[in-house]
């Protein structure tokens, strides 16, 4: 049975494929239309689907359209209808933004964005552009299921884990109202227990200061992680002051008039001051002690040893190691895709265990290398058309390593491409650690501000020796401290609080990056290598070997290594 799971309400559109519970393929829209994440998320882009993902996924398999079965949308309109269910008609008027709200909506534009979404099945067929029209042909069969937000974000935490029982939380902006869910997982089942519902959120008071802040809302929060290590907690009781906890799980979130509150707003490319580092700081501070309160009563309720986490917030990966650090759980696993993109994963994987006879687990996330792959002689039959010299390396991982050990920064283009906002190794630019002005380098190539970390990956079985209580954390999102000791040797990954983001890598994940790093260690003694995004300034993760050919000759990049191929920059003298 194969089921196709999409995502397209909000921002961070994605499609995922299953059979039989297992997924196929899974991949965000971004990475074949270079719109980062998608579209923005307003209402008019609302029926913007996925279509190049879809395609994409179900090429993978070697199906249609017309082959598939089920299909889940992660997110049920029904459940804002309200009195318009069944309705013939919505009332939108000629300038909705001009014209007091309705009384029955939030937005002046949310039947727009509502109809839109009960009309995905039939734009699905109708709308999809013209070059992808052979992948949609054909009589469908398939079944429409509209799977409620959140409970997509805990399938897509639950239904991979390594846990048969656990407990599930999800934060992120919103849902149709839910911005904040706690629920039980076994088996295949998922019982809600409490939800805490608009305008109350902490993903959107993160989005809130990060607009503050003069960054991209719903884009740019992770900047806002790393502003923070360089504040003071100057402003907690401010913040304190917004949040109130109930007993059970609930909260609320005063009005935040931030202007009122910290002075006037930063605009984009603006200078940095103390206070916008001091209210990073405040708001991160404050945002873990609220999880951690909410994490307590979860665990009080359900007595259970482990916690699967999806939602947006779940990427907040300093976060995450203060609840596998300070919480009472004892297993912390946090989905690859925890933000919007996971709902289509957690869609199909819902209707899949509601619809497939017989259904039980047969899958384990234990990697996210889920994207489009090119052969060798897909990527050479390119590089001749594009008249590029290159050369054919007799052993990729040696020769990488030897360029990585002369300081030079690499475009690494293997496999199949991850599926989530992080690199891992598949579409990844790496360099050494072992000097501190790498940091450095990497954001000049890749125009990211000065403060931003750029993040390490360690070899599984050497992260106890060089990450305080390192653990296998192959998705990159926990931080840890490094040993001591060791600091001085990594200084490039070394954020300025101590910590570091780190990604595990066995050979069983990616043979040729695991490869790449004990080639990198015997040279020099040290198994770790820096890995940021292949990509630079405002562009999606690259993709296809167009897209990593086009980043490396238009930065300042020393060498590509795409698939077994290397090719290098003149130096000159």
């Amino acid at each position: 049975m194969y089921t196709l799971g999409i995502n397209a309400a909000f921002h961070d559109s994605a499609a995922c494929l299953l059979q039989d519970g297992r997924i196929i393929a899974a991949a965000e829209e971004e990475r074949f239309t270079h719109q980062k994440h998608g579209k923005r998320p307003i209402p008019f882009s609302t029926y913007e689907l996925p279509f190049h993902a879809i395609a994409y996924c179900l090429q993978e398999a070697g199906i249609y359209l017309k082959d598939v079965d089920h299909i889940g949308y992660s997110f049920d309109p029904a459940l804002l209808l309200g009195s318009h269910k069944g309705d013939a008609a919505l009332v939108l008027p000629l300038e909705p933004s001009a014209r007091p709200v309705a009384p029955e909506w939030e937005s002046p534009w949310e039947p727009l964005f509502l109809s839109s979404i009960v009309n995905a099945p039939r734009h699905l067929t109708g709308g999809v552009p013209h070059h992808l029209k052979a992948r949609f042909r054909g009589e469908r069969s398939y079944q429409w299921h509209f799977v409620e937000h959140h409970l997509s974000h805990a399938a897509s935490a639950f239904l991979v884990s390594p846990f048969q029982q656990a407990a599930i939380m999800t934060l992120d902006g919103r849902g149709e109202k839910a911005t904040t869910t706690y629920s039980i997982g076994e088996g295949l089942s998922i019982q809600r227990l409490r939800q805490v519902d608009m305008p109350h959120s902490l993903g959107l008071l993160y989005e809130r200061v990060t607009e503050y802040l003069g960054f991209l809302h719903s884009s740019d929060e992770y900047k806002v992680m790393a502003l923070a290590s360089f504040g003071k907690p100057t402003y907690l009781n401010e913040f304190r002051s917004l949040i109130h906890l109930g007993s059970d799980g609930s909260y609320t979130i005063d009005p935040l008039r931030l202007e009122e509150r910290f002075g006037p707003a930063r605009f984009k490319g603006g200078p940095l001051e103390q206070r916008h580092f001091d209210i990073a700081h405040s708001l991160q501070c404050v945002l873990e002690e609220t999880v951690l309160h909410l994490a307590d009563w979860l665990h009080q309720t359900t007595r259970l040893d482990a916690l699967c986490i999806a939602g947006g917030v779940g990427l907040n990966c300093v976060l995450n190691a203060r609840l596998r650090d300070k919480s009472p759980f004892k297993h912390i696993w946090v989905q690859p895709a925890a933000g919007d993109a996971g709902t289509a994963l957690g869609a199909a994987l819902v209707v899949d265990a509601q619809q497939r006879p017989g259904a039980t687990r047969s899958y384990q996330m234990e990697h996210a290398f889920l994207g489009p792959a090119f052969s060798d002689e897909e990527i050479e039959q390119f590089l001749r058309w594009s008249k590029l010299s290159y050369r054919r390396l007799s052993d990729p991982a040696e020769e990488t390593a030897a360029l990585l050990a002369e300081d030079k920064i690499i475009g690494w283009f293997q496999g199949r491409m991850e599926f989530g906002p992080r690199a891992l190794g598949a579409r990844s630019i790496l360099a050494s650690p072992l000097h501190a002005s790498m940091q450095n380098r990497l954001n000049e190539i890749k125009d990211r501000e000065d403060f931003r970390p750029v993040a390490p990956v360690v070899l599984e079985e050497a992260v106890a020796e060089w990450f305080v209580n390192g653990s296998v954390s192959p998705f990159m999102l926990f931080v840890y401290d490094i040993v001591p000791e060791k600091a001085d040797q990594i200084p490039a990954v070394r954020h300025i609080d101590g910590t570091a983001r780190i990604q595990t890598i066995n050979r069983q994940q990616q043979p040729r990056y695991y490869d790449l790093l004990k080639a990198f260690e015997q040279r020099t003694g040290v198994p770790v290598l820096v890995n940021t995004s292949f990509n630079t300034r405002g562009e999606p993760i690259v993709c296809t070997p167009r897209d990593a050919i086009e980043c490396f000759w238009t930065s300042p990049l020393d060498a590509l290594v795409i698939g077994s191929f290397l090719l290098e920059k003149r130096q000159d003298s």
